[in-house]
């Protein structure tokens, strides 16, 4: 795919009633039951494996930077958010850097290690401590509430020109971030989010940034995978599964964030890590594993996860004890899709 989140054959969509967007912090200690949606009959192959191993993805290295130095995170809040869903996207954020309050294996932090794996030229690996280092809040909706690609980069010099954030060439990933409101150019038809960086015309500076945009009310059924389940697809699908911080739009989307983060991570500037020939249409380290999150997953089947006794499900663990369910990455050294909630 290029530079973009793919709409997958397998993504799903929902009827389900909107959650409250309140965010409820999960503080119990409860031993979660590993849960399998729905796995594919062993008669398809008699390997363990569905996770996309292959020796045959032609994932390489084109010589181009990675940030391989500490990861600043520059949020813009493009229209309207609630306190709490901004507490649970930083959360998860927050959770991606090791540190003195590791949350329980398997955790946000080990799912990183995979991306940590890259490397640059110099040997340099993708680093494995994420700040956030500003946020902004655009509550005006100063480029509209529908947005082009192009406008998106424009909504980057806004706030950089409102001067909440520095200028960060080395170590920068600015991140736009838009309410369920804001319509943007392929969302919902093509795209759930996608990485590239910005042009100097447009923002005075070469920077990399990432757009993800909250489906709950626009299409769920696109992506909020697999938090909902189409109507054709009720039959014999697989069932919708309970978010784990009980909002379909931003549990969705969490996902997409780390999808685009691992790839925007070792493939700023669309010259490092990524399969295919045509580096405006790359399949980078996310592409690879979309809909997987773990073992047993591929071919529409998500593998198999874990679930609170809440029925909530999830496959990684977080800062104060946050939950959530983000899918896993292609490992160069597997050469497989990994996730530290693997089983095998």
């Amino acid at each position: 795919m290029a530079l973009f989140v793919l709409i997958c054959f397998f993504l799903v969509s929902s009827s389900l009633p909107l959650p409250n967007s309140g965010a409820a912090v999960e503080t119990n200690d409860f031993q979660p039951e590993v849960y399998n949606p729905k796995l594919p009959p062993r008669a398809l192959t008699s390997s363990k494996k569905f996770e996309g191993s292959s020796d045959l993805v032609r994932l390489r290295y084109h010589m181009g930077p990675v940030l391989s130095s500490p990861i600043n995170i520059y949020i813009i809040w493009y229209g309207k958010w609630a306190q709490p869903q901004k507490l649970l996207i930083k959360d998860f954020l927050l959770s991606i850097s090791a540190s003195h309050r590791a949350a329980a294996s398997p955790s946000v932090a080990e799912w990183w290690r995979t991306v940590s794996l890259y490397t640059d030229q110099t040997g340099a690996n993708v680093s494995r401590s994420v700040l956030i280092a500003g946020e902004y809040a655009d509550q005006r909706y100063s480029h509209g509430a529908q947005l082009t690609r192009l406008s998106i980069q424009q909504v980057i010099a806004s706030a950089v020109r409102a001067a909440p954030f520095p200028v960060d060439h080395k170590n920068g990933i600015y991140l736009i971030l838009t309410s369920e409101d804001v319509a943007v150019q392929d969302f919902c038809r093509a795209v759930c989010g996608f990485h590239y960086f910005t042009f100097p015309s447009m923002v005075g500076y070469t920077l990399p940034y990432a757009w993800v945009g909250n489906s709950g009310k626009q299409c769920p059924d696109v992506c909020a995978y697999p938090f909902a389940v189409p109507a054709y697809m009720t039959g014999g699908g697989p069932s919708a599964l309970s978010p784990p911080n009980r909002d379909v739009g931003v549990d969705g989307m969490i996902s997409v964030i780390g999808h685009e983060l691992a790839e925007l991570s070792s493939n700023p500037l669309v010259n490092a890590w990524y399969a295919g020939e045509d580096p405006t249409a790359p399949t980078e380290i996310g592409d690879l594993c979309e809909g997987l999150y773990g073992t047993g997953g591929g071919g529409g089947y998500i593998g198999q996860v874990m679930r609170d006794r809440e029925g909530r499900t999830f496959n990684l663990n977080g800062r104060r004890k946050r939950k959530f369910l983000v899918q896993w990455i292609w490992s160069p050294a597997l050469k497989a899709c990994a996730g530290p909630n693997a089983l095998d």
